[in-house]
């Protein structure tokens, strides 16, 4: 029987974590060549410095440095401004000839006595070099270099200066030489954490913004391709379909446009609108935007043709904010995407869009966060919206020549890794699970072997881009259905009857639907899900949106079995990096069972502190017999984030689920120890698989215990919640709201009432706690 979703409270107190042991920093053996290393490397640094003039008369120094090295402590020498971190062992900073000589005076004074003043700061540091053009040079532009003769597009990203009026004076000094060296402006993107333009240029103007002091990278526009195979279906068979209800949920596609007049789409449609200047037309002329469209407004498409039915539970919006075969040469895609997300959000309260695009320029390189990513993390922030984006898929030539042989580890190569966007922490990323493996040669010619299915049902798509994101966070955070490929006997790739069914532009024409694979088509189906949560719970904020369909996400068995070592033990960090938390069971995501109950909480946590929960833990989940009992834990908070920061985030929150005989002994726990030490606190792990600290990397963070066999009537877990921000945030001050799912599920207890007991147990605490208050 179907309930609500019950609310789970906090228990007091709030605890304060102590703050964390300062590290001392570690002299080395010999400071005194320590001392003439850096100052052989500085002088030879600032001798070969090729890099032209910036807005102003400073002098660009990279700096390696021990990791975990702080870059604030640099702006404890006069004259120095660090303007980016760029990996854990690079640091870049502006440095005026006062502060060049202070290194110097104070690298002599190492030599010759063995200290200096700040000696904390020099003896952190390994070398100084140079920020070259090989260092200016994007993946995209690395790989595919750029034409030698004639005029291409490229993006140039400057240095993020956070001062306003130094930030303006380096936009006025670089569009004044982007005139002198006639390199055409096309348009420019101003962010607190992203600075960057567009420019149309030739060879030799590109090795100028190489070799520019101001530039931070050079790379080349978005690219993105579309592929589709039609699939002819009457539609005629199909009944009338109805508008959802006027109270019923939003979802919002950001893709090429939308056919509104298709049948199954059109009684659902809100707005179509088309945010590509200067036309404005919200049409599509591509036909992906139509196909996101019916996997978001129905999640499965296929099912609905199957019954005959299409019921839309939501409302659809449609915004094109990218066209020309997915590549819009002279504006920003980030500029379109947030004048759709405000216009959608502030007109029809909007709260979940689905973004299906991946550029393929930019798989990630284990550096900064790029512009796309950085804007949703920062818009998601802001408006409190979720973003639903795939992985991006690998092409077909990208594929090993054997794939079967080489399947799944040439997935987990460095040039399979995500594209942009599916890095932003703040949005939910989803990647590929094979659904089919039999194509359409093995369903016409079941006797015959035409070729071989490269998955098998239930494993990672054999083009599905893989994690992890910045600061190794756990990504994809989900799968879904994105389709499959088999190896052709004759050769070549197939991929008819193993991809996702969606609505067609070419309805008109006799073909309503269309079949294709791709990540893009899984995401959809994700958004579908998140935005249906809002027809049962209308006030859900975007983080317990994620957290819910974490807490109901599985990793599929097939997929767990493909990953198995020497062993037999799944490899945890591998199944992470190729379908993240797993592929979604939706049968008790939106209403509880009797024997499947989901909890939530939304809270705010304070800067280093503790917030505890007590596991409402049932009767009925002990009873004796070995099945498999399970509780699964989902916290997701958006923080505020920096691209030139390697933390990325500026709030780092996490939980653990720990055993205890009470509250007041776990209390006492995490007031004893420090912020250093409360990590080390040890989780409950038996049954578990995901590690706090895997877990811990990213905004979303899920895990999962199983229980095979009954406990003690007394046995109790506790969830603590910590908050601990990053030395440069700007919001310590501020409570960070977070969300909380958990699940207690005991499906092979048909007669369990778990959901009336939970239910009773955390009537029971609401009623002592009201007492409390009333007695204070």
């Amino acid at each position: 029987m179907p309930h609500q979703h019950l609310r789970i409270a906090r228990e007091e107190p709030s605890n304060e974590r102590k703050p964390r042991k300062p590290q001392p920093k570690h002299a080395p053996a010999d400071p005194r060549g320590l001392g003439a290393r850096l100052k052989q490397s500085l002088e030879r640094a600032l001798d070969t410095d090729t890099a032209t003039r910036g807005y102003d008369d400073r002098r660009l120094i990279k700096l390696k440095v021990e990791a975990g090295f702080r870059p604030d402590d640099l702006a404890k020498i006069p004259g120095i401004e660090v303007v980016s971190q760029e990996g854990k062992s690079i640091v870049l900073a502006f440095a005026d000839a006062k502060a060049l000589e202070t290194f110097e005076q104070r690298l002599t004074r190492l030599v010759r006595d063995g200290t200096t003043t700040r000696k904390e700061i020099f003896f952190a540091l390994q070398a100084f070099e140079n920020w070259t053009p090989a260092d200016r040079t994007g993946q995209a532009l690395a790989q595919f270099d750029a034409p030698d003769a004639g005029m291409f597009v490229v993006d140039v990203e400057l240095w993020p200066l956070a001062k306003p009026a130094e930030r303006q004076a380096l936009r006025a000094g670089f569009e004044g030489d982007l005139r002198q060296q006639h390199i055409e402006y096309l348009d420019f993107l101003d962010k607190p954490s992203l600075l960057m333009y567009r420019v149309r240029t030739g060879k030799r103007g590109l090795g100028r913004l190489l070799s520019h002091r101001d530039v931070r990278l050079v790379d080349l526009p978005p690219r993105y391709g579309l592929e589709t195979e039609l699939l002819v279906l009457d539609i005629n068979e199909l009944p009338p379909v109805t508008a959802p209800g006027i109270n019923a949920a939003v979802v919002g596609v950001l893709d090429t446009g939308l056919a509104s007049a298709h049948p199954i789409l059109g009684a659902a449609v809100g707005e179509t609108a088309g945010f590509i200047p200067p036309d404005r037309n919200g049409n599509d002329d591509n036909g992906h935007g139509t196909r996101v469209a019916g996997l978001s407004l129905y999640g499965d498409v296929r099912a609905c043709l199957q019954q005959k039915r299409f019921v839309p539970e939501l409302k659809l919006l449609s915004g094109r904010v990218f066209g020309n075969g997915g590549t819009d040469a002279t504006r920003f895609v980030e500029k379109n995407v947030e004048d759709a997300v405000r216009y959608f959000h502030g007109e029809y309260d909007c709260r979940v869009f689905c973004l299906s695009y991946g550029d393929t320029n930019k798989v990630y390189d284990g550096r900064h966060v790029r512009g796309l990513a950085y804007t949703l993390d920062s818009l998601s922030r802001e408006l409190g919206v979720l973003f639903v984006v795939p992985t991006g898929n690998l092409r077909a030539e990208e594929l090993p020549d054997d794939p079967h042989t080489h399947y799944p580890e040439y997935l987990l190569d460095e040039l399979a890794r995500v594209l942009d966007p599916g890095t932003a922490l703040n949005a939910l990323t989803v990647g590929g699970l094979s659904i089919f493996d039999a194509d359409v040669n093995a369903q016409r010619y079941p006797n015959h072997l035409e070729g071989a299915p490269i998955a098998r049902v239930g494993q990672p798509s054999p083009f599905t881009r893989t994690g992890p994101s910045v600061n190794q966070a756990i990504k994809p955070d989900l799968v879904a259905n994105a389709g499959n490929w088999v190896v052709r006997r004759a050769g070549g790739l197939e991929h008819r009857r193993l991809g996702v069914l969606s609505s067609s532009k070419e309805f008109a024409s006799g073909r309503p639907f269309n079949e294709d694979v791709g990540t893009s088509y899984a995401a959809p189906q994700i958004a579908h899900a998140a935005a249906r949560l809002l027809n049962h719970l209308p006030a859900a904020s975007a983080n317990l949106l994620r957290a819910m369909l974490a807490a109901h996400a599985r990793w599929p068995e097939p997929a767990v079995e493909l990953c198995k070592g020497a062993k037999g033990k799944p490899d945890v960090a591998t199944l992470t990096r190729l379908i993240g938390y797993g592929q979604i069971r939706a049968d008790a995501l939106f209403e509880s069972l009797d024997n499947a109950v989901t909890l939530y909480a939304e809270d705010a946590l304070p800067n280093d502190h503790h917030h505890f929960y007590e596991m409402p833990l049932p009767d009925d989940l002990w009873t004796p017999g070995g099945r498999e009992r399970l509780i699964s834990v989902a916290l997701a908070h958006n923080p505020d984030v920096r691209t030139t920061r390697i933390d990325y985030r500026a709030t780092q929150m996490s939980f653990r689920l720990v055993h205890a005989a009470s509250l007041a002994e776990v209390g006492s726990w995490y007031r004893k120890v420090r912020a250093d030490e409360a990590e080390e606190i040890q989780e409950y792990t038996n049954g578990r698989a995901i590690t706090a600290q895997m877990r811990g990397r990213g905004t979303l963070q899920c895990a999962a215990w199983r229980f095979p066999t009954s406990r003690r009537a007394d046995f109790k877990l506790f969830l603590v919640v910590t908050r601990h921000d990053a030395n440069w945030s700007d919001v310590k001050a501020t409570a960070e709201p977070y969300a909380l799912a958990i699940t207690i599920q005991d499906r092979e207890n048909a007669t369990g009432q778990l959901y009336a007991q939970i239910r009773q147990r955390l009537q029971l605490r609401e009623q002592i706690r009201l007492r409390v208050r009333a007695g204070r």
